[in-house]
């Protein structure tokens, strides 16, 4: 039956097998875009795959963010948000970075298995697409200020200009994206740590003034509310470790003899993030509070990371190269994270359009699709009202990350309710699992009505505290409630061939799919229904009448 199922071709008429082995073809430019990364086109080294999820982190937006809450907080209660920001991140990020880099799947195959079944984690990509375009115009309107402020060009041109500039590098994703983070990362470091390490040699009394700091209102005693208030704008970046998951699925097997270097790249990679955004945090407030106590009309700006670095540069240099340093820094930058904001958002919305519809248009159409939101937004000025938007957003994106991590942690390695390998495949999974669907709709629903005071001002500063322990709680609990029966539709996808090698990787075994007539390893395929085949993840995702998709074991089930 192996061999039957190997080398079983065809059932598809002309018009349909054309167009299905057209999709199929173009899978190397389009990074596999809606499955597993197979062994065969993972040929980075763990550094190479950590430097470009590295890479992905160079925004400025994290100054912006540092510097908003310090104004608006004061210095105390905004370490001490970035401190509970970076220990959640961390701890809710390290499951999810493990299980993609150990099995190499982007964050929304991992949580199509992790409670929410294959139709519930539709709306996570659409949070997580939300969070690309975001940070995209975040990045963007940083870009636009660098340019009016080196070369005059307007904000309006501005904005379209750090748009358009993205569409042909994320192209090719991973290929290309590699290569850029790599080439551009000595440079971006140097002229971002230059500024501070300058500050903190030339002019030692500016570390006092740092810590005195009391914000705008000179209202900046340490306050438990305004602490979580800070914690909650940080928190808008929880979505980040999807975008280092991206880079991390295309990890090297793991194996005795590259052990350690996997380990180091994967924490390093994926939670590990974390430790650089909250230093680049601490950094923007640090510049800011300088800026406003040392510089004429230093307030007005203190906040854009064009002007913190400018005005650095200009104790340092001439005007004129000041000025071109600080653009350079802030071209370099938006580059290096929004070629991942857009990379990662298309690939999110690729992957929720073609479950819906069932039918696949390529990543390149909604890479179009995210940029144009994207500068929908900064022609909007997003800047003024930054704090809300992200603040709304980490309750959403809390929910949905903390949820995930919570299934994995304790419904799978603890309790072992939940399967503890991944499955993503239509057919092997219920179309909604209520564990993780129905903890996020709880979690990010109660949290967004706590943040706009639905439930009083005493609670509405913890409304990230109420996602957080919402989020984290309510899936072990629903997972005992249903006994963990709507995980798995089916547990045997009809092929007699080992899913994972004998250490634990995903098989490379080569096994041919017989509607787009093309190879593809052993965890991409499931046998089909009506053929003694094997069909591919992406075919059973667009087949419209589900011809392919096998039946549930439990016959009072219907199929998805």
């Amino acid at each position: 039956m192996t061999q039957q199922i190997s080398s079983e071709r065809g059932s598809e008429g002309p018009e349909d097998g054309t167009a299905a082995v057209a999709t199929a073809a173009k899978e190397t430019l389009e990074d596999y875009t809606l499955r597993f990364a197979p062994r065969s086109y993972r040929k980075w080294s763990t550094g190479v795959v950590a430097i470009s999820a590295l890479g992905g982190i160079a925004y400025l937006a994290d100054f912006a963010i540092g510097a908003n809450i310090g104004i608006s907080y004061g210095t105390t209660n905004a370490l001490w948000g970035i401190g509970v920001f970076a220990v959640v991140i961390f701890a809710t990020g390290f499951p999810l970075a493990f299980y993609a880099a150990r099995y190499n799947l982007d964050l929304d195959l991992i949580t199509r298995g992790s409670g929410f079944g294959y139709y519930g984690s539709v709306v996570t990509n659409v949070i997580f697409a939300t969070f690309t375009f975001i940070f995209f115009a975040l990045e963007g309107s940083i870009m636009a200020q660098g340019l009016e402020l080196g070369l005059g060009i307007p904000p309006w041109l501005g904005y379209a200009l750090s748009t358009l500039i993205i569409f042909p590098l994320v192209v090719y994703g991973m290929s290309l994206l590699s290569k850029l983070q790599l080439w551009t990362t000595p440079l971006w470091l140097v002229l971002m740590v230059a500024p501070f390490a300058y500050l903190l040699i030339s002019h030692p009394e500016s570390v006092g003034s740092f810590f005195a700091y009391q914000g705008e209102n000179g209202q900046g005693a340490t306050n438990l509310g305004s602490i979580m208030l800070a914690a909650g704008v940080c928190l808008s970046l929880i979505a980040q470790i999807a975008e280092q998951i991206d880079y991390l699925r295309f990890m090297p097997p793991k194996t005795p003899e590259n052990s350690r270097r996997w380990w180091t790249a994967m924490i390093l990679a994926g939670p590990g993030w974390v430790v650089f955004g909250a230093i680049k945090q601490i950094v923007g407030l640090f510049l800011a509070v300088y800026i406003i106590a040392n510089i004429s009309g230093g307030a007005g700006v203190a906040n854009q990371p064009v002007h913190q670095f400018l005005e650095i540069y200009k104790d340092i240099l001439p005007p004129w190269a000041a000025v071109a340093l600080a653009v350079i820094l802030v071209v370099i930058s938006q580059i290096k994270i929004n070629v991942t904001n857009a990379y990662s958002g298309s690939l999110a919305w690729t992957n929720s359009f073609t479950r819906v519809t069932k039918h696949y248009p390529g990543r390149l159409v909604f890479l179009g699709v995210n940029l144009a939101i994207a500068l929908i937004l900064m022609e909007a000025n997003m800047f003024d009202f930054l704090n809300t938007i992200l603040g709304f957003y980490a309750n959403c994106g809390m929910a949905w990350v903390v949820v995930v991590a919570s299934d994995i942690a304790i419904n799978k390695y603890w309790l072992k309710i939940s399967p503890k390998e991944p499955e993503f495949r239509r057919g092997m999974l219920y179309a909604i699992n209520p564990v993780g669907f129905g903890s996020m709709i709880i979690s990010a629903g109660v949290s967004v009505v706590a943040f706009f005071g639905g439930l009083g001002p005493a609670i509405q500063p913890f409304s990230p505290l109420v996602a957080i322990g919402l989020a984290l709680v309510l899936p072990p609990v629903i997972a005992i409630a249903t006994k963990g029966r709507y995980y798995l539709r089916r547990t045997d996808d009809g092929i007699p061939l080992p899913m994972y090698d004998d250490i634990g990787n995903p098989s490379g075994e080569v096994l041919h799919c017989h509607v787009c007539r093309q190879d593809f390893e052993r965890p991409d395929v499931a046998r089909c229904a009506t053929h003694d085949a094997v069909v591919c993840s992406l075919c059973l995702s667009t087949d419209k009448v589900g011809d392919h998709v096998l039946p549930a074991e439990d016959p009072a089930r219907s199929r998805t």
